[in-house]
C-alpha cells in the first residue's frame, strides 16, 4: 500500500471516530436547568446538606446553594459532568465584584480555583459575595 492512501486512510477513521463521538453526545456540554437539578447533584455528594436557597447563574453552568452556617455548596458543570465543593470563607483567596450582577472568586483549593460567575441579579452576586466575605476584619485575603 503506497503512503498518500494509508494516511488518507488513517485521517478518514480519526474524522470518522470524531464525528461518532460527537453526533452520539460526546462533546455536549452539561447544564443545570434549575435549582431543583442543582440541589440534587449537590445531594448526591453531600447527602446531609440542606440548602436554605440556590443562586444559579446566568448560563447555568454554576450554582451555589447556601446553608446559612458560612458555608456555600458550589455545582459547577464541566465538561458534561458537575463538580460540587464546599467552600467557606477560609478556603477564598480572592474575591470581587466584577460587576454587579458578577463575581470573581479564586480558592486555594487546586483541584478547582474558580472563576467568574455571572448572576441574572444583582441580589444573587450579592448574596453569594455576602457569605464568602472574612469574618476577621484583618484577614489576609487579597483582592481578585
Amino acid at each position: 500500500m503506497s503512503l498518500p492512501v494509508l494516511v488518507a486512510i488513517v485521517v478518514f477513521g480519526i474524522a470518522l471516530s470524531v464525528a461518532a463521538v460527537h453526533f452520539t453526545g460526546g462533546s455536549r456540554k452539561a447544564r443545570l436547568a434549575d435549582a431543583q437539578q442543582a440541589r440534587d447533584r449537590f445531594a448526591q455528594d453531600y447527602p446531609d446538606e440542606r440548602a436554605t436557597a440556590v443562586r444559579l447563574t446566568s448560563d447555568g453552568q454554576s450554582a451555589f446553594l447556601e446553608f446559612g452556617n458560612g458555608r456555600l455548596g458550589v455545582v459547577q458543570a464541566i465538561g458534561d459532568c458537575f463538580l460540587t465543593r464546599l467552600v467557606t470563607p477560609d478556603d477564598v483567596v480572592a474575591l470581587a465584584a466584577a460587576d454587579a450582577n458578577a463575581i470573581t472568586l479564586r480558592l486555594a483549593d487546586f483541584t478547582w480555583k474558580g472563576g467568574r460567575f455571572t448572576f441574572a441579579d444583582a441580589a444573587d452576586a450579592k448574596s453569594v459575595l455576602d457569605v464568602l466575605q472574612p469574618r476577621l476584619p484583618n484577614s489576609n485575603r487579597k483582592a481578585a
